[in-house]
């Protein structure tokens, strides 16, 4: 009940001040404007900025990780490629052996 009155009293008196300090009001409004125009704006960029940061880590990420699976891939088409060539060695020799 006291928050009701004590809303309803401030409510009264901020209507008096507008009528009174009108153009006070206005002189007030018309300097705070820009400055929260300039603050907004910074905190857009800074926002945006660091936006573009994380999707630039995200990219970067993805890229490792292609790298690590691509050299993956590699080592195992090299083992691969190890054991084809004991093979081919192996055979050789079967067939110096039998030649």
């Amino acid at each position: 009940m006291t928050l009701l009155i004590g809303g309803a009293v401030s409510t009264v008196l901020g209507l008096m001040g507008l009528v009174f300090w009108g153009k006070e009001f206005l002189i007030i409004l018309q300097g705070a404007i820009p400055v929260a125009l300039l603050l907004t704006g910074i905190l857009a960029m800074y926002v945006g900025f660091d936006e573009i940061q994380e999707k630039f880590r995200d990219e970067r990420r993805k890229q490792n990780e292609k790298l690590e699976k691509a050299q993956e891939e590699i080592e195992i088409v090299k083992a691969r490629a190890e054991e084809y060539r004991e093979e081919i060695d192996r055979l050789k020799k079967e067939v110096e052996k039998n030649g």
